[in-house]
């Protein structure tokens, strides 16, 4: 961890409570995560190990890839979740490719800046 940020990165997929048996066959097939309300009358499939993410997530989305604007954003999410494989997070040079990657994807919650980037690792 540096200067009081964690990296945490982790997969999610929403559905409404009338798909959750959806969300649990996908656990299953995938062999880990954890199904659990969402927002209201939604449900997800949250993997937020790294081991599972590195292990299960990113292989399956190479054997299957996005046919969407997604795989951009998988791209960038597997760069992420292999520098951490790596221990990169836990450096400042790390954090800095870390910060590019997840720039590049499509979220909705845009609260890391060059600003904030500068005061993690000055």
């Amino acid at each position: 961890m540096i200067a009081g940020w964690q990296v945490l990165p982790e997969f999610r997929i929403v559905q409404h409570q009338k798909d959750i048996k959806l969300l649990y066959k996908i656990k299953e097939y995938l062999g880990c995560g954890t199904v659990r309300t969402n927002h209201g009358d939604r449900y997800e499939l949250r993997i937020r190990s790294l081991d599972h993410l590195k292990d299960v997530v990113i292989p399956f989305f190479e054997k299957y890839p996005l046919q969407t604007q997604k795989k951009y954003d998988f791209l960038s999410f597997r760069k992420v979740v292999l520098l951490m494989d790596k221990k990169e997070h836990l450096k400042k040079e790390g954090i800095k490719k870390i910060f590019y990657a997840i720039k590049k994807m499509n979220r909705a919650n845009k609260d890391i800046t060059e600003k904030n980037l500068k005061e993690i690792i000055g």
